[in-house]
């Protein structure tokens, strides 16, 4: 028999699937050219159509094929430390007048957005729920959120530009909260007339503590702002609905929760990432959009890897890599047989291509 706690328990990944090389396109057939035309009236010219909202983005699409940067491969455990460590710098800037390290904080987050522009893997160490020891819940929480929220922005197609402005803002989504007592944190939950009230304020404070320090990009100061307004107008501290969101400001807003659910400031629970993403799905027409959700099952998976699982066989078994076009179909590798045995050569399934296996579900680490 064999118990869970005995599985290898490090994450394996598989590096996402390089693009297919798209064959050549075909000449277009020569068009005859036409005889010329008798001379016609110069028409007037058309009125230009209004210019889009400012806070009205394209549709969200799932990028199917990314562009994959060259370059060395970051450390991405260090280069997660690094953006900590800035970070507890900036909490000390709160309530001062010194300046900013705006130079110091975009290198960061572009070295962050090539890296996940790359690959995942920076995505996957700050999705780790284990907070170092002593660390400021904040600082980790808000390396957390920059590093998963350019990962869904690279999912939906942004370009670097974009996703660079997008860590930034997610670095500094809750500088608000280090103005208020750390008890506050712990008791998210039962939180009640005026302290409820200033923790729902806390995106108008960290806004404007951003604008006080001169961001390069003003876009960065709304997307803060806005960060806890949800797509049914449910959110603070405006109450604003979909239309009226700032698109980078639900992108935060989907990470935040996420990362919140898997490592809470308060003493609920954590979830882990499976089921933080079944949280989010239940209410994926109420708080956030679709496509949103959809970027970032594409990356957590239900089942992400490192997971233990029990198939409709009975066997045991350890997710290796996720499956993007089927995500509760992932690869495992199988080390237990349906009496709990513990194989002498593990076998690699492949759900996606073994129609009548399925995973009935996670397997806890005492389970037999």
């Amino acid at each position: 028999m064999v118990r869970m706690s005995d599985l290898v328990r490090g994450v394996v990944r598989e590096a996402p699937p390089r693009p297919a090389e798209r064959a050549p396109e075909t000449a277009a057939e020569a068009v005859p050219a036409a005889a010329p035309a008798p001379p016609v009236a110069t028409p007037r010219p058309r009125p230009e159509p209004p210019p889009m909202p400012p806070n009205i983005a394209p549709p969200l699409r799932v990028r199917e094929e990314p562009v994959v940067p060259t370059g060395p491969i970051e450390d991405s455990e260090a280069l997660l430390g690094e953006l900590q460590d800035l970070l507890l710098e900036v909490r000390n800037l709160i309530g001062t007048s010194g300046g900013f390290p705006w130079p110091r904080l975009e290198d960061l987050i572009d070295r962050a957005v090539t890296s996940l522009e790359r690959s995942p893997d920076l995505f996957w160490v700050a999705n780790n729920p284990a907070a170092p020891p002593g660390v400021d819940y904040l600082a980790f929480h808000q390396a957390r959120v920059a590093v998963m929220a350019i990962r869904i922005g690279v999912n939906v197609g942004y370009d670097h530009r974009r996703l660079h402005a997008l860590g930034l803002a997610g670095c500094l989504i809750d500088v608000g909260l280090w103005q208020m007592p750390d008890t506050l944190l712990r008791r998210l939950d039962s939180l009640a007339g005026e302290e409820l009230a200033a923790y729902r304020g806390h995106p108008r404070v960290s806004a404007e503590i951003i604008r006080r320090w001169g961001p390069p990009d003003e876009h960065i100061v709304q997307a803060v702002l806005e960060h806890h307004e949800r797509e049914q107008g449910q959110g603070f501290p405006q109450g604003l609905a979909a239309a009226a969101m700032n698109p980078e400001a639900k992108i935060l807003g989907l990470a935040d929760t996420y990362t919140s659910l898997t490592l809470p400031p308060s003493a609920r629970p954590r979830l882990r990432p499976h089921e933080a993403v079944r949280e989010i799905v239940k209410s994926r027409h109420e708080s956030f959009p679709s496509a949103l959700i959809k970027a970032l099952l594409s990356e957590i998976s239900v089942f992400p890897p490192g997971t233990v699982v029990r198939l409709n066989t009975e066997e045991i078994g350890r997710v290796v890599a996720v499956n993007r076009n089927h995500p509760l179909r992932p690869r495992i590798e199988v080390v237990a047989d349906s009496r709990g045995n513990r194989l002498q050569t593990p076998k690699v399934i492949d759900l996606s291509e073994s129609p009548f296996l399925y995973v009935t579900g996670p397997v806890s680490e005492g389970s037999r």
